[in-house]
Order: C-alpha cells, then sequence, then structure tokens
C-alpha cells in the first residue's frame, strides 16, 4: 500500500512539473486599462485566444455563454469558484494595423459588462505558438490557468455546451 503512495505521489509530482507555465502577454482593454496575464489573485485564470480574421468571430460566440458561466455566475454551480476571466483578439503580422479599428469598434458595440473581460493586444504570436502548441491560426483557444499561471486544462475551437462544461468542471475542482 505504502509503495503505491509513493508512487501516486511521484506521478502526481511529475505531471505538476510537466504543466505549461502561460507566457506573460500583455494587452489592453476597452477602456484603456493594460493588463498582463497571467493574473495574480483568483485561483484561476480561463483565457480564450484567437490570432486570426477567421478565429475572431469563433471566438466571440463564446463572450456571452461564457461571462453568464464564469463572471455573472448564472448556472447550478457557477458560485462555487472564483476565476478571471479574458478573452484575447491577438493582431499579428500585418493584422497589427486593424488593431485600433477593431478597438473603437468594440468601444462603440460592446456590452458594457464584457468591456474590462475583452484585452487586446499586439504580442508576439512565436514564443506563445511555441509554448501553447497553437497550430491552427482558424481556431480559439482556452485556457484554464491555476494561482501559479500553469495551464492545467485547455479547449479549442468554435463554442460547444460540453467544451463549457469541461471548463467549469476544472475551476470547481
Amino acid at each position: 500500500m505504502r509503495s503505491i503512495l509513493l508512487i501516486t505521489a511521484a506521478v502526481s509530482a511529475i505531471s505538476l512539473s510537466a504543466q505549461t507555465k502561460f507566457p506573460a502577454l500583455t494587452g489592453e482593454t476597452a477602456s484603456g486599462k493594460t493588463i498582463t496575464l497571467p493574473t495574480k489573485g483568483k485561483p484561476w485564470t480561463v483565457i480564450g485566444l484567437a490570432y486570426s480574421q477567421k478565429a475572431s468571430p469563433l471566438l466571440e460566440e463564446w463572450y456571452e455563454p461564457a461571462y453568464l458561466r464564469f463572471i455573472a455566475k448564472h448556472g447550478l454551480m457557477a458560485g462555487s469558484y472564483e476565476a478571471d476571466v479574458y478573452f484575447v483578439p491577438l493582431f499579428v503580422g500585418l493584422n497589427k494595423a486593424a488593431y485600433e479599428g477593431s478597438m473603437n469598434k468594440f468601444r462603440k458595440s460592446a456590452d458594457p459588462e464584457i468591456v474590462d473581460h475583452v484585452l487586446f493586444s499586439k504580442a508576439e504570436i512565436e514564443p506563445l505558438k511555441e509554448a501553447l502548441d497553437l497550430k491552427d491560426k482558424d481556431i480559439p483557444y482556452f485556457f484554464v490557468l491555476d494561482a501559479e499561471g500553469r495551464v492545467v486544462h485547455r479547449e479549442k475551437g468554435a463554442f460547444t455546451d460540453d467544451k463549457l462544461e469541461s471548463i467549469e468542471e476544472v475551476l470547481m475542482d
């Protein structure tokens, strides 16, 4: 029995140390506030990231359901966890020229409740692609980070209730 506990502890330590640390990512909210991810303070951080024009609408599909569940706390278990939540449209390459126009359009049309949870960024994509294994630029990626900034769960692609619930399950652990 003792050997099983030691093996379990060793495997847990190895998997914990093997978790990817989310690289620092700085951006700006529509209200002009500069934020660097991962944040400190809450036990969890949920980050949605898109880095192409094709992926951005898919990221936007997540705004309302994720906001309602993780920020507004609608749902049966939603009050049982605390998480910072950010959606990051990342402007890379030639798309950097669209940054100001996109920010201004968002300021005019965005729901005021979500404004501080959307972080516009012109960060370099290569370090993020390498660290987070972002292979497909045409889909958004979602990361759940622990208090130390380690990626403990990831989802990718268009919104589904199953993906949202999968993220919530991690937050409740």
